[in-house]
Parts: C-alpha cells; sequence; structure tokens
C-alpha cells in the first residue's frame, strides 16, 4: 500500500454538487469526508454515530432543537449521536466531515438528499 498526501482544495475543485459527501480516506472504520452545502438541508439524527463538521472554507450554521450553532472557516463541531441536527448554507460552505462508515448523511431520513453509497475521489 503506497502512502500519498491528499490535497483537500484539489478535491474540491474535482465536483461541483451540493448535499453529497466523498470520501477521501479512511482511518479506524472512521471515513473522512468532503463536502459543498449550499441551501436547505434535512432535519435528522444519527441513532448509532458522532459526526464531526469541520468547516474549511465559508459558513456553516446548524439548527439544533433549541438553537442554532454558527461556524466558520477552521471552526468543528461534534454533533452526538441521537441529537437532531439541520445543517445549512446561504452561500457555498466547504465542509469535512469524520464519521463511522456506516453513517448515511440523512442520518434517520430517507429522501432525495440521501447518499447511501459515496464516491471515493
Amino acid at each position: 500500500m503506497e502512502i500519498e498526501k491528499i490535497n483537500i482544495a484539489h478535491k474540491f475543485s474535482s465536483f461541483e454538487d451540493y448535499w453529497s459527501p466523498k470520501i477521501v480516506g479512511e482511518l479506524n472504520n472512521q471515513l473522512v469526508k468532503v463536502a459543498k452545502f449550499k441551501g436547505e438541508f434535512v432535519m435528522h439524527h444519527h441513532k448509532n454515530e458522532d459526526e464531526l463538521f469541520y468547516v474549511i472554507s465559508g459558513e456553516l450554521y446548524i439548527e439544533l432543537n433549541n438553537k442554532t450553532l454558527y461556524l466558520q472557516a477552521g471552526e468543528l463541531v461534534v454533533i452526538p449521536k441521537g441529537v437532531a441536527h439541520k445543517p445549512y448554507a446561504p452561500e457555498e460552505v466547504h465542509v469535512m466531515l469524520f464519521e463511522p462508515a456506516a453513517t448515511l448523511n440523512t442520518g434517520n431520513v430517507n429522501n432525495s438528499l440521501t447518499v447511501s453509497d459515496p464516491d471515493t475521489i
């Protein structure tokens, strides 16, 4: 197995679609994903998995039941399993995600935004 570095900016430039995470790495049964967000997502939760959102560029909002989080480039948040959340971004935001391999992007909701088999880029 050859070990190679990953250029995150290059990975983001390789796709245009929103709300469709792409796998860029794996460690300890966790996937490292990148995604572009813009607009509204869906309120959902993950029954068995925590989810980490790290903002690479732009601004991300995450609506919770009792407040809305605001994240800027260089900031991250861990959403614990079972906590309902809805990410949204008025403008394009680039996000890195760390989550178990079995995690669906829409959690307990299955709709047109669900990506059950993300591409590896």
